[in-house]
């Protein structure tokens, strides 16, 4: 039985990819293929196991669309204090919260000092919406306090 060999080029227009994915794909592994003189061929057999082992359903398009919108935000706090234990307060409670971030809040960061000279703490945020609404809102909270007990 003689079996149907491919070239990349041919390949490229089955599969509507670059030549160069198709190459890529037989360097990595992914895509088996014997090589002849300069250029590959990519047995039919090859070429079935390929597009049944990644083949892309509209859910897997949708899901990764949805992946790949990916938002991170910066946001800069000052707060005016009127005592270093004050700021000193609002540190470690962020710094606490941050000790115990869940983790759809991903990779985040927070940096949080006091700034003496202008009785302030500047809160320095980065991270996902959803982090920086939380950390947002906790601060919140903790001005309102202060309000509060004036």
């Amino acid at each position: 039985m003689d079996e149907k060999y491919y070239t990349v080029d041919q390949l490229s227009q089955m599969l509507s990819m670059h030549p160069k994915t198709i190459q890529r794909y037989i360097r990595e592994g992914k895509l088996c293929a014997t090589k002849l003189g300069k250029s590959w061929r990519i047995s039919g057999h090859d070429l079935s196991r390929f597009t049944e082992e990644n083949r892309v359903t509209d859910s897997d398009v949708q899901k990764d669309d949805l992946e790949a919108v990916c938002v991170r935000a910066s946001a800069v706090v000052d707060v005016s204090v009127r005592s270093s234990d004050r700021a000193s307060r609002i540190i470690d409670s962020l710094n606490a919260a941050m000790n115990f971030k869940p983790p759809e809040y991903g990779q985040a960061s927070m940096h949080a000092q006091y700034l003496e000279p202008d009785h302030m703490v500047r809160i320095t945020l980065w991270g996902n919406l959803q982090f920086i609404s939380a950390v947002l809102g906790a601060i919140e909270v903790f001005t309102q306090q202060r309000e509060e007990t004036i």
